[in-house]
């Protein structure tokens, strides 16, 4: 696990840099753009920093499926360079609040410099870990995430702490990696493939069984996107009772 988690803290923390430097990065091992590619519209990002954009290395839009309301509370599970939290933050309006959690350094300072760059006042952005989430309990709405759940060597954590900071009748909505059918066990213990959003990515079903074993209801897994090797970009949404 530990050798996981530094190498996806690695591949991140060098995503961050590359932004910084001005160089676009991406989530694929294969340098390509097909899980990344055209998920926002262009009104949607009018106005964000450019380097908000650039780093942008999800698989889906959850802000655009998770149905905000202004006043929320909206939690971004391994927020990156803080797009999504950006957008919540429009959503939910100055009466609402928008935390980004990441557990990389070089991430939260880009987050930071963009949520300043915004002019956006109801955002946070924490260090930590979505396996130990560094909130009370019963004290989000909405727990959104973009291509990151897959990225944890310890998903049932990650499902169980999304319960727990969640307050009762809060939702679940994020975008993340499927997969569908069997994966080679090679691929499962390839750490490069793993931090590229691969390796990693639960079964439909296993995903499913996951999340009421954490207590949620109301599970619906819904294809955004096909990719390759039996891998698909899906729109995840629960409800805590």
């Amino acid at each position: 696990m530990n050798d996981i988690k530094e190498a996806v803290r690695e591949k991140y923390s060098n995503a961050a840099k590359s932004v910084l430097s001005g160089k676009p990065s991406c989530c694929s091992s294969k340098n390509d753009d097909a899980i990344t590619r055209d998920l926002y519209a262009l009104a949607e990002t009018e106005g964000l920093p450019a380097e908000a954009v650039i780093a942008s290395l999800g698989c889906g839009n959850p802000t655009a499926v998770a149905q905000l309301n202004p006043g929320e509370t909206v939690l971004d599970l391994g927020s990156g360079g803080g797009i999504d939290v950006l957008l919540s933050a429009k959503r939910v309006g100055p009466e609402g609040r928008a935390i980004g959690l990441d557990m990389t350094d070089e991430m939260l300072e880009l987050a930071r410099g963009n949520a300043q760059r915004a002019g956006a006042t109801n955002v946070e952005f924490l260090k930590g870990e979505i396996e130990n989430i560094p909130l009370p309990d019963s004290s989000v709405d909405v727990i959104i995430s973009n291509c990151v759940i897959n990225l944890s060597a310890d998903k049932q954590r990650v499902l169980a702490e999304a319960f727990r900071v969640l307050r009762s009748g809060g939702r679940f909505a994020v975008s993340d990696v499927v997969r569908r059918g069997e994966m080679p066990e090679e691929v499962k213990r390839n750490v490069e493939l793993w931090a590229g959003c691969i390796a990693g990515a639960l079964e439909e079903n296993e995903y499913r069984s996951f999340l009421g074993e954490a207590g949620f209801t109301d599970v619906t897994i819904e294809e955004s996107r096909i990719h390759h090797e039996g891998l698909v970009s899906a729109i995840v949404r629960a409800r805590k009772p």
